[in-house]
């Protein structure tokens, strides 16, 4: 009981010598990532906080608020995730007036440039549904009548090079990322094939 006791007063009591941030890294290092992201007061901490939670957009304007060009490129990367292709190309710019030729930043613009421009072409993002296809098979039998597709070189180049940039970044866990490189090397096996 007395140890107990000692305990909450102790606790208690560094809680009235600890800065909001302070507490929010504790916080944060708990992964209690709401509750630190509402403790912290530094926006870059507050809003990695936010982006651990999941809250992207809240992420997004706390990251805004900061300066540097690390907040402006997580600011980039959130908008990204929510398919605000225009803000995340913005705050990547940013980023780069900020640190140019910084080559992270300058692959996430081209990534968000070209989903961008695939939503405008398609008429839809399809890479942020909410309800995607149970399964993805890719059918490798052309005798069951599937078409051939026409690819010009510059368009299956580009492609090839976002799919890169896209399997690089990719944050999942790893069977669906395994599934998802295994069918970009066969798409490039049977591309050199082709040839």
């Amino acid at each position: 009981m007395r140890v107990s006791l000692v305990l909450i007063v102790a606790l208690s009591w560094t809680g009235w010598w600890l800065t909001p941030d302070q507490r929010g890294q504790r916080l944060f290092r708990d992964k209690q990532y709401r509750q630190a992201a509402e403790a912290f007061t530094d926006p870059e901490w507050q809003g990695a906080a936010w982006y651990r939670a999941g809250e992207f957009e809240q992420a997004a304007q706390a990251f805004a608020r900061g300066s540097s060009p690390d907040a402006r490129f997580n600011a980039g990367n959130a908008w990204m995730l929510l398919g605000k292709y225009e803000q995340a190309i913005a705050e990547y710019e940013r980023a780069l007036k900020l640190r140019p030729g910084w080559k992270a930043a300058e692959e996430n613009r081209a990534l968000a440039e070209a989903r961008a421009k695939l939503r405008e072409t398609k008429g839809g993002d399809l890479g942020d549904q909410q309800e995607g296809a149970d399964e993805v098979v890719f059918d490798l039998n052309k005798e069951r009548g599937g078409q051939d597709t026409q690819i010009a070189g510059e368009q299956a180049a580009s492609d090839n090079a976002v799919q890169a940039i896209w399997l690089r970044r990719v944050q999942t866990n790893p069977a669906d990322f395994l599934r998802s490189k295994f069918a970009y090397q066969s798409a490039l096996q049977q591309e050199g094939a082709a040839e």
